[in-house]
């Protein structure tokens, strides 16, 4: 066989096993997923793809599931909006993260306003504004 004979049969396999590797990958994901949304049960702490926190409430629905976000406060999500299932350590870090950050950001905006306070004020002036001509 030369190589003008094989040159057809390698730019199929280039284009076939990357698509064929991909499409067994998204099953993989896709089952886990499926796992993931069949094992929800009432009081599991989840997080949904938009990063909301809460805990199950009622999985009586096939397509729903309803979640406690805060006391007495229950929403209603698809359940492929369950994103994963989360321990309260990971909740615990966020919020302690958070709050370090907020207290990192209050001691720039203190450090900003004693620089702002030493610099000379801008002369800049506003120009007038143009004057407008009506067409007629």
């Amino acid at each position: 066989m030369n190589l003008g004979q094989l040159l057809p049969f390698l730019l199929i396999a280039v284009l076939i096993v990357p698509m064929v590797l991909m499409s067994r990958k998204q099953k993989r994901a896709m089952q886990q997923q499926q796992e993931l949304q069949n094992s929800i049960e009432v009081g599991d702490k989840v997080m949904t793809t938009s990063g909301l926190y809460g805990y199950v409430a009622n999985t009586d629905d096939d397509a729903t599931v309803d979640l406690e976000i805060a006391d007495g406060v229950v929403t209603t999500w698809l359940r492929a909006a369950i994103r994963e299932k989360v321990s309260d350590d990971v909740v615990e870090e966020t919020v302690e993260d958070d709050d370090e950050a907020v207290a990192e950001v209050e001691e720039t905006k203190a450090d900003e306003k004693t620089v702002t306070s030493e610099t000379p004020k801008s002369t800049a002036e506003v120009a007038p504004p143009l004057e407008q001509t009506k067409k007629s």
